[in-house]
């Protein structure tokens, strides 16, 4: 019998699928050191982005719902 394929939890709460199929992520450090960090810098890092291609080949195997 086949084991079933895991999906990590720590990588499912970190990336989330768009409907056209792109890996969205938040960019880095956006929850600590925020009061040294100015207004237009922290929304920039609390909002989402498409994750680059060369982290994709990282990021698939952790995740087995995005192949």
């Amino acid at each position: 019998m086949a084991k079933k394929m895991k999906t990590m939890k720590s990588a499912a709460k970190r990336f989330k699928i768009t409907g056209s199929g792109k890996i969205m992520a938040y960019g880095a450090g956006h929850s600590h050191h925020l009061e040294k960090k100015s207004m237009k810098r922290k929304k920039r890092q609390l909002k989402q982005r498409e994750l680059l291609k060369k982290d994709l080949k990282n990021v698939k195997p952790l995740i087995p719902y995005l192949k």
